[in-house]
């Protein structure tokens, strides 16, 4: 009896501390300074930075937190993201801190204006607050570049708890077997893979009208950051849009729009194909390069065939496609995952060299294929497959023929506020940046790897890859570290 107290009472401990490290949020960004100090004044100063506490207060009441970019610790008007913070360790002369402060800025005002819209709350004072604390925060460089960090999404409490060190040696084995067995399939002729239904392919709406590349060069800001025009980037998501191969054995194969039902759950609408497009950047080379991120969902990943009980089983899947640009537009290096972090995987153009990496247990570069970097009047091809909606193949083609079923491009930060049955809106992430109703029972058995609720869809900004080591899908030097550049494809803008 003494034992079998001792056992539960560990596996409840570990629950619990499993379930707080989920639903954790970071420190209150009002308790440092300078934003402490700006508190008690009784001037204008003081009263907006005492309108952002209130709002703040509200927002997390009402638990309608945008947990995508954290709030800056003593500057909680600023959000900052990766990329922001490391530019910010670059940002030396005024102008590039001037640059600098307005990225973290509008980082604020894109998050709070979907944080806003869901609790229904309308501020008109708040920009000019924002500019009159920054003014007043002007020469808090110093503090403010040492507070503009992100957490990384790994506890080192579960790790502890889990025993790390040790746990991670058979992880380590089956994720080396994991490769082995995704290397033969990738090695396998298209022809011979399985099909459990029939394969349907989806093409991007308006890619006849796609323009050829190299696209204009783009201005730069002080940190180098390139200015895209909106219609380049329109153009860029349309020509770079891949071509989906699905293999189609039931409806959750197919691809669709997240959605809430009349309950408030996140649902997927197969109705409306749809992939979610996002700009982001990467530094390779001391230089700053476009990321353009696809992303599709199914309403979920099943229970495989003859299995009763799927660790990886549950509502909701999605699989993020993302491509690394040079400065004329051309494919440099081809990325994936799953909505959840799992399954990264590399494909390189002939454009980029995978680096020579030291060989350690940690996650690092997996390459199961390289890939031809389209011409002009071609596309690349993603042959998925049914269930688990793997990743089996990346093919360069013509462009698709009538058969092809359309998919619209749509931003993902309207995931962010969608529209409620019962009025008003509210985001598919909570306020955790995880997908509520997407959970799998693999987190019972992965956490002592240090990830949240391993295996549950998540925010952009949340996703760890690795289960052994450390590493981001958002990690701005994540590509600089793994692949070597020709020269000609990384110069200026």
């Amino acid at each position: 009896m003494g034992l079998a107290y001792l056992f539960a009472l560990r596996v409840l401990t570990i629950a619990f501390v499993f379930a707080a490290v989920a639903g954790c949020t970071s420190v209150d960004p009002y308790a440092a300074a300078p934003i402490a100090q700006r508190l008690e004044r009784e001037d204008a100063i003081g009263y907006c930075a005492r309108l952002f506490a209130d709002i703040d207060r509200r927002i997390d009441t009402l638990g309608v937190r945008d947990a995508e970019a954290p709030r800056v610790a003593g500057f909680p008007y600023l959000r900052v993201d990766r990329l922001s913070a490391a530019l910010g360790q670059q940002s030396v002369n005024n102008a590039q801190q001037s640059a600098w402060r307005a990225r973290l800025q509008h980082l604020d005002e894109i998050a709070r204006a979907s944080e806003l819209a869901n609790a229904a709350l309308s501020v008109d004072d708040l920009p000019r607050c924002r500019a009159l604390l920054a003014a007043a925060d002007a020469d808090a460089i110093g503090e403010l570049r040492a507070a503009a960090t992100v957490p990384d999404r790994y506890s080192v409490l579960l790790r502890a708890l889990g025993v790390y060190p040790l746990t991670r040696l058979p992880f380590a084995v089956g994720i080396a077997k994991w490769q082995t067995n995704t290397r033969d399939v990738f090695a396998a002729s298209p022809e011979t893979l399985p099909v459990r239904g029939r394969l349907q392919r989806y093409a991007p709406a308006g890619r006849s009208s796609t323009p050829a590349l190299p696209l204009t060069p783009s201005v730069l800001d002080a940190l180098g950051v390139p200015q895209l025009r909106a219609h380049d980037v329109a153009a860029l998501l349309v020509r770079h849009a891949p071509v989906l191969e699905i293999d189609v054995a039931a409806d959750f194969d197919r691809p669709g729009a997240l959605v809430l039902d009349r309950d408030d759950r996140v649902i997927v609408d197969t109705k409306s194909p749809v992939l979610y497009t996002r700009l982001t950047y990467t530094l390779i080379g001391g230089l700053i390069h476009p990321q353009l991120t696809y992303s599709l969902w199914f309403s979920e990943r099943p229970a495989a065939a003859g299995q009763a009980f799927d660790l990886l089983a549950g509502k909701l899947d999605g699989v993020v496609w993302r491509v690394t640009l040079d400065h004329a537009g051309e494919a440099l290096v081809y990325d994936t995952m799953h909505a959840c972090g799992c399954y990264h995987l590399f494909f390189p153009t002939e454009n980029a060299r995978p680096r020579d990496l030291p060989a350690t247990l940690d996650d690092s570069l997996f390459v199961p294929q390289t890939v031809r970097a389209p011409r002009t009047g071609e596309r690349v091809v993603l042959r998925i497959e049914s269930g688990s909606h793997y990743l089996q193949r990346v093919q360069v083609t013509g462009e698709p023929d009538t058969g092809s079923a359309d998919y619209a491009l749509r931003d993902e930060r309207t995931l962010t506020a969608l529209t409620r049955s019962a009025g008003g809106t509210r985001s598919v992430y909570g306020s955790n940046g995880l997908i509520s109703g997407s959970e799998r029972a693999e987190r019972w058995l992965f956490w002592p790897m240090g990830i949240a609720s391993a295996g549950q869809m998540r925010q952009w900004g949340h996703h760890a890859t690795a289960f052994v080591g450390r590493r981001h899908f958002d990690d701005p030097l994540l590509f600089d570290a793994y692949f070597e550049i020709d020269a000609g494809r990384i110069r200026a803008h």
